[in-house]
């Protein structure tokens, strides 16, 4: 049987790199055939509920669980004590940043189960197991809770301030870590010398991470090998199998985590939860399953947030309007405690990439990392890309009004070029590529720039005020990690990919097929992939960062030539020929200079059936580990128009354009998909979504009944375009595309929000530009005029 050719429509110019191919997983998942983690049931599974703290912060003197335990159907109820004395540890911040002065950040240890104190709305207390969620949810409701309420405080700036309530009583000022980049002396220096500067104190508001896919997870125990099997949501299976286990105390062996669709996460499921602590341990002790699943309103406060700054952000030009500094001092909100990555996204991710496409010799950032009593802060799509990319975008349009250049220009006047490649900027990051004016003209041709006077005045007729937003923008993807790339050739004819990323709704089976299809001419349909089983994996770096093209991709690519160096071996055996007379081309095996050959399937089929192979022959299947592809850096230029009705203070997003770098496109139908997710989740954070606390650190918004995000009548139709330059840091040339729309759409944005309220003198707005606070910002201009 020839498998090479069973495919009829099968061929390498329909699925190759480059091509638009439909996502694989779509028809399974429109079909209900898909498995979440809720969709899985164990047998004999009990279930869990977790008590959370209804107090912002206070003193928690007593939990009594006298009346839970003894409710029908209740077998457990664990306290912060229960888990201290089986010994499980604290959870771990990565995050490895020393203070200003050279002392170490304060890293407070955080228990899955609170014991000392409470520090926000939904801080675990207490876990209930019983043998219906409904006995569990009743029982959690009589666990009584002795806790002595302290003032709260849920603003970073307001948090460092003398007499605030202290989260921490051993960390001073609420201060997890006073951060310090660049070198203040010659950007001081840079600010004296300049001939304008701008300054603009910029919020960037705290988000819900609302992932589609509530978090949960069952947990089980094999007491006779003693470890544990997790099957959970994640970002990536080998790196939460290994948080895991330090989490119990064990080695990694001992906990297996299967991950299967997973419903969204942007960063929010990377890392392991209190409730999964809970779940081991409860499996442990009661030698049953244990089923945990979230609700909206529960994961509203379990969850952890995104966003969350305030930032007072400077930039110094000469008299022509060219950079000379740009300087940054905020406070970042980390919440009641530091989650996996910490401040991460205010910090280094702020550093490298608020200086975007342009020329700019210094920066200086300080950030005092602060805890309040909110939900914790964790990474959220982009984890510090996007806000950087709107600290430099809003004082760029800021500084064209001010000085009188118009903002095309003061753009273009800043643009790095592509022939200062590689460059390297104040950030310590080498751009290795791109073309910054180029994108940046095509965008004006694909947004029809000079055409919005007429759609200005068209908009002004039915009573609105129009305005348009730029925003250039880069990214500096997340660094190398080790990433496992895997080939192996199954009795069923078909191939599968073997990697430590993991597709959480970004579409990576067709990609990657589109890869292999390419490098081994393996039949696009006959490829598989697997991703979300520990177990298979040697290294697993996880998708986070827009890193997975370039580390899953480069990682295929050299398991791909290790495959075709063993085939010439076995193809020589069987083919009786010299391994240095075998060529590999198309799929095919062939001696050199003849027409004898084999396909790489035909091969495959016929090593499984052929007895004592010789014990020197290597596998046709190859396991590797790849050590990471360095930072990438996709960059582009998106265009928003808006329309407001200045009786109502509603803002419509009315035409949006972009024009994207992600070097060389694997895939254009799924890369523009990535794209037109960021752009809405941009979108909300600019219009509609906001987090907000009461004076008592009570959250006003618990559901989406009173938390918007947007809908599709909320998206105009976009425009994109694409203007590579391939990267020349990795073996594909690609560059990251999962954040990208975010970094480009709020800066837009609010760009074109300001410009629409230019009009009534208003020459800046916080996100998020709600009805509410838009005609608020016009009925007070018309007061002042």
């Amino acid at each position: 049987m020839n498998l090479q050719n069973k495919t009829a429509d099968w061929s390498v110019e329909k699925f190759a790199v480059g091509q638009p191919v439909p996502r694989t997983e779509d028809p399974k998942l429109l079909r209900g055939e898909g498995r979440y983690t809720d969709d899985i049931n164990l047998q004999g599974q009990a279930y869990g509920w977790v008590v959370r703290s209804r107090h912002a912060h206070g003193v928690l003197k007593k939990v009594d669980t006298a009346a839970a335990r003894a409710m029908p159907g209740v077998l457990a109820v664990y306290t912060g004590a229960d888990l201290q004395a089986a010994g499980t540890a604290s959870f771990k911040c990565i995050t490895p940043f020393p203070n200003r002065d050279g002392t170490p950040m304060k890293k407070p240890a955080r228990l899955a189960l609170a014991i000392d104190k409470v520090r926000w709305v939904g801080d675990p207390v207490a876990f209930v197991v019983a043998e219906t969620v409904a006995q569990a949810k009743d029982a959690a409701e009589a666990v009584e809770l002795d806790i002595d309420p302290l003032p709260s405080v849920t603003d970073a700036r307001a948090a460092t301030q003398p007499g605030a309530p202290l989260v921490f009583d051993d960390v001073p000022n609420n201060l997890s870590l006073d951060y310090h980049f660049g070198d203040a002396a010659k950007v001081e220096a840079a600010f004296k010398q300049a001939a304008h500067v701008t300054k603009l104190r910029l919020i960037n508001t705290r988000v819900v991470v609302s992932a589609m896919e509530p978090r949960a997870a069952v947990a089980d125990y094999d007491s006779a090998t003693e470890s544990w099997t997790l099957h959970s949501e994640s970002q990536g299976v080998f790196g939460l199998r290994g948080q895991m286990a330090e989490l119990m105390g064990v080695k990694p062996e001992k906990v297996r985590v299967l991950t299967g669709n997973v419903g969204g996460s942007f960063g929010m499921k990377a890392a392991a939860y209190p409730e999964y602590v809970c779940m081991f341990h409860a499996a442990r002790q009661l030698k049953r399953p244990i089923k945990w699943t979230d609700e909206r309103s529960e994961s509203f406060l379990s969850d952890s947030h995104g966003r969350n700054s305030d930032v007072d952000a400077e930039l110094a030009l000469d008299k022509d309007g060219n950079i000379l500094a740009l300087r940054m001092n905020g406070y970042a909100n980390c919440g009641g405690y530091l989650t996996f990555v910490g401040p991460l996204a205010h910090t280094l991710n702020a550093v490298k990439n608020a200086i975007s496409v342009y020329k700019t010799p210094l920066i200086d950032h300080n950030m005092k990392c602060v805890f309040t009593n909110t939900t914790p802060i964790g990474p959220y799509r982009g984890a510090g890309r996007p806000e950087a990319n709107y600290y430099m975008e809003r004082l760029m349009d800021t500084a064209a009004a001010e000085m009188g250049i118009d903002p095309l220009e003061l753009r273009r006047r800043n643009h790095i070029r592509r022939e200062q490649m590689p460059y390297k900027a104040p950030s310590e990051q080498t751009y290795d590529s791109g073309d910054f004016p180029a994108v940046f003209e095509k965008a004006l041709q694909v947004s029809d720039w000079n055409g919005f006077a007429a759609r200005k005045a068209e908009s002004k007729k039915r009573g609105k005020l129009r305005g348009r937003g730029m925003s250039d923008f880069l990214e500096a993807t997340a660094p190398p990690n080790k990433e496992m790339g895997g080939i192996r050739f199954e009795a069923d004819g078909t191939v599968t990919i073997i990697t430590g990323t993991l597709d959480y709704g970004q579409g990576h089976a067709a990609p990657f097929a589109q890869v292999l299809s390419q490098r081994l001419g393996i039949p696009f349909d006959r490829v598989r992939l697997l991703q979300g089983d520990s177990n298979e994996l040697i290294a697993g770096g996880g998708t986070g960062g827009s890193r997975s093209a370039m580390n899953s991709g480069a990682a295929i690519v050299l398991a791909s030539d290790k495959v075709v160096e063993n085939g010439k071996q076995l193809a020589a055996h069987v083919l009786e020929a010299a391994a240095a007379d075998i060529e590999f081309k198309g799929g095919r095996f062939a001696i050199a200079g003849t027409d004898r050959g084999i396909g790489i399937l035909d091969l495959a089929e016929r090593l499984r059936s052929t007895k004592n192979l010789p014990a020197d022959l290597p596998s046709l299947s190859v396991k590797l580990a790849y050590d990471g592809a360095p930072s990438t850096f996709p960059n582009g230029c998106h265009v928003a128009e808006v329309e407001i009705d200045p009786e109502t203070g509603v803002v419509e997003l009315v035409k949006y354009s972009a024009v994207n770098d992600f070097g060389t496109v694997l895939n254009p139908l799924i890369v523009e998909g990535q794209l037109h997710g960021g752009v809405v989740q941009g979108l909300g954070q600019a219009l509609m979504e906001h987090v907000v606390y009461n004076d008592d650190g009570q959250p006003v918004a618990g559901s989406y009944m009173d938390y918007g995000i947007p809908r599709a009548a909320d998206v105009p139709r976009f425009v994109s375009a694409d203007n590579p330059v391939p990267a020349t840091t990795n073996p594909l040339g690609v560059k990251g595309c999962g954040e990208a729309g975010c970094a480009g759409s709020f800066p837009a944005i609010m760009n074109a929000v300001v410009d629409a309220l230019r009009e009534y003198g208003i020459t800046h707005l916080d996100m998020p530009a709600s009805p509410q606070r838009v005609w608020q910002a016009i009925q007070g201009a018309k007061k002042r005029a």
